[in-house]
């Protein structure tokens, strides 16, 4: 390989193509599922399937013998279904599954001026706006890979690019994708996810776990209808009280640790001296890239712990509240019910579906004062732990990473959910996984500000090929 000629071709073609193709991406508001119920109706979802459907095709002839499918079952959100064969001396038998996705979450306010979710803004290497980080650069990063080894004529086994449109949602489509999908993907020997973090932009990142999550609409019932504070307050316990009360047998409100051992695993050693290298690797960037108000501290200013916390830790947050009129609406009334939704990251290689069990039956036994007290489960999905790298691809990644960042590759846990990565590890238990991603410091993903750092995605997708090749050589 040519590394100078492979940097050559990705810089161009992500300056030239990729870039401008995300920029349009991100102006089409397709949110998940979850978050438009309506997706089908409203047609966002089949926009940016079209869209990255035209780009690809369009790249076919280079990938000679490509097929590309929009797969369509009833009822289910979109996937993009491609299937690239072997080249110059790669083999047909083995198999390659590069995964992303292409839905978005929703909007969150709080964008600076002039910025928004659907607004994209080039400042400096920096494309702003919702799903180009998370994750629209998948498919063209992939792709690109792929086109940089045919412009050389490297070799190359058989990959399949799959691109799902309800991720951030929990992949629950995707369980019937693969299963109908089986007979055409085969047995991956190695997959490649673009979809996780970096713990700064200067060197490869490579996942080694990823949390899994469970959560809820829990709803706090007191009474039928609101009635007048002054009246009530006193003889009708607090729809919100309740609320705290039952919050507390999950979390200690004063350090935020999660209390029952049904949500805890024992941590592996070799993820605590990988969460000392990382600590020492990032120092304070751990925390100092979140944008604290002034005065505010982290969890814990131990930041082996900090990194423990974020990735294999069991963490609560409250990410909605209903039932609370908004502040100029708010009269003296005790209102009826309070309805909060629960996000609990559960650790790597807990049980998504137990713990959300034990979520339920913790909150709604024996609720207080008789309450009316459901938890309506939305999620419930197990994490992933990476199986050990094989020497053959622990290799290419050290060298990869020293080719395109000058640096030794890293490696840290995420704290966020992949589902399709639990899923496929138990599918395929022999395959090697490569999951890296370009959310790196101040990327803010879901959050407002969003924003691809493009230099990074350049060096992932070189990193990619470079692996590409390695994987197809005889070993």
């Amino acid at each position: 390989m040519n590394t100078k000629k492979l940097q050559s071709y990705v810089n161009a073609l992500w300056d030239d193509e990729i870039v401008p193709q995300l920029t349009d991406y991100i102006r089409i508001p397709n949110k998940s599922p979850m978050f438009d119920p309506q997706w089908a109706e409203h047609g966002y979802m089949d926009a940016a399937v079209a869209l990255m459907e035209s780009w690809a095709r369009g790249k076919l002839p280079a990938l000679a013998g490509a097929t590309l499918e929009v797969v369509r079952l009833p009822g289910r959100t979109p996937l993009i279904y491609i299937d690239v064969p072997a080249a110059n001396g790669g083999s047909d038998d083995d198999c390659v599954l590069l995964y992303g996705h292409l839905d978005k979450q929703p909007e969150m306010s709080g964008w600076t001026e002039g910025y928004g979710p659907w607004t994209p803004r080039l400042v400096g290497d920096k494309l702003y706006g919702r799903g180009g980080a998370d994750d629209g650069y998948a498919i063209f990063g992939s792709l690109a890979a792929l086109l940089a080894l045919r412009d050389q004529g490297l070799p190359q086994a058989r990959c399949v690019v799959m691109i799902e449109a309800c991720e951030e949602s929990g992949s629950y489509d995707l369980p019937f994708y693969v299963d109908y999908l089986a007979p055409r993907i085969g047995s991956p020997s190695l997959v490649i996810c673009l979809d996780s973090g970096c713990g700064n932009y200067e060197q490869l990142w490579l996942t080694t776990s990823l949390r899994g999550l469970t959560g809820g609409n829990l709803r706090v019932q007191v009474l039928e209808e609101g009635v007048h504070s002054g009246d009530a307050s006193g003889a009708v316990p607090s729809s919100f009280r309740i609320l705290r009360e039952l919050l507390s047998r999950l979390e200690n409100e004063n350090n935020g640790e999660i209390k029952p051992g049904d949500f805890h695993v024992e941590i592996p050693r070799q993820r605590i001296e990988q969460a000392k290298r990382v600590s020492e690797t990032l120092g304070t960037d751990l925390y100092t890239k979140f944008p604290f108000t002034d005065g505010m501290q982290p969890v814990t200013p131990d930041l082996t712990e900090l990194v423990l916390n974020r990735t294999w830790r069991p963490q609560l947050a409250v990410t909605g509240i209903d039932g609370m009129p908004p502040l100029a609406s708010a009269g003296n009334v005790l209102r009826p019910y309070t309805t909060v939704k629960l996000s609990l990251r559960i650790p790597p290689t807990l049980d998504g579906v137990k713990a959300g069990e034990a979520l339920k039956k913790l909150l709604e036994t024996d609720p207080p004062y008789g309450a009316k007290v459901t938890l309506d489960l939305e999620k419930a999905g197990g994490g992933w732990n990476a199986p050990a790298l094989s020497q053959w691809l622990e290799d290419a990644v050290a060298q990869a990473s020293q080719t395109y960042f000058g640096r030794p590759a890293a490696y840290m846990g995420e704290g966020g959910s992949i589902p399709f990565m639990g899923m496929l590890g138990e599918k395929f238990p022999d395959a090697q996984f490569l999951i890296t991603g370009v959310l790196g410091p101040h990327s803010n993903a879901h959050g407002p500000n969003e924003f691809l750092h493009i230099p990074m995605g350049k060096r992932v997708t070189m990193v990619v090929a470079d692996v590409l090749e390695k994987h197809a050589l005889p070993r």
